[in-house]
């Protein structure tokens, strides 16, 4: 009985981490919009090159074009799927990992040393002589949303030179580099994206990259 709990648990499990849901109407709209002025734009720069006068058409094709991409192309947008977000917070999430890691006052906190924007948690790795207990308590929060590591640059001058280097050893045995983002003083590691969303983005990316230069092209040519 038990054996058949734990494999119910455990199929329950895979099946929220592979779950999606639609982006929405309003996120659908959002992106229209701003293919739409990315397109608009491209003409009203075509514009005031070839006609600098015609300051009229400028606003016109900046504020035209993003009404109509919102409401053509937002309701095709809003089909797009994204993986099921948790309903507890990122912040939150990571608090509960990282209970009891704190190391007194100096040193490393989690009140002082985490923040979160909302979507990505931002762990500063400076001060702890714990880093590796840090890593192994939060790198599997990154199957779920976004973790930051703030290491520093890893030159001579910075605080604690060896950090990058440590933390990258670390998390290269952990992740591919398709997950991992590399600022120039942070590693970020992101959700790893089922395969049907990987090849969502690569369909849609192409029709962009193939439509938006031929739109603005037979608009450059309908305005000569």
């Amino acid at each position: 009985m038990h054996r058949r709990f734990l494999f119910i648990q455990w199929v329950g499990l895979n099946m929220a981490e592979g779950s999606t849901e639609p982006v929405g109407l309003w996120l659908g709209i959002q992106a229209g919009a701003f293919l739409g002025l990315y397109f608009g734009f491209s003409l009203a720069l075509v514009s005031a090159l070839t006609s600098p006068e015609e300051l009229l058409r400028i606003v016109y094709l900046i504020t035209f074009f993003p009404m109509v991409g919102g409401i053509l192309l937002g309701p095709f947008l809003a089909r797009r799927e994204r993986p099921v977000v948790s309903g507890t917070p990122p912040i939150q999430r990571t608090m509960e990992a990282l209970e009891g890691m704190d190391e007194g006052q100096g040193k490393w906190r989690v009140l002082s040393h985490v923040r979160s924007d909302g979507r990505t948690v931002r762990i500063d790795l400076h001060d702890s002589n714990r880093v590796q207990e840090i890593l192994n308590a939060t790198t599997p929060l990154a199957e779920e949303f976004p973790v930051r590591y703030m290491v520093g640059r890893g030159v001579s001058g910075s605080r604690e030179p060896d950090l990058r280097a440590n933390v990258l050893s670390i998390l290269d045995n952990q992740f591919p580099k398709t997950r991992q983002s590399r600022y120039t003083s942070a590693i970020e590691i992101s959700p790893e994206l089922p395969e049907r969303l990987r090849d969502q983005r690569k369909r849609i990316n192409m029709l962009l990259a193939v439509f938006l230069p031929i739109a603005t092209f037979l608009g450059w040519l309908e305005m000569r």
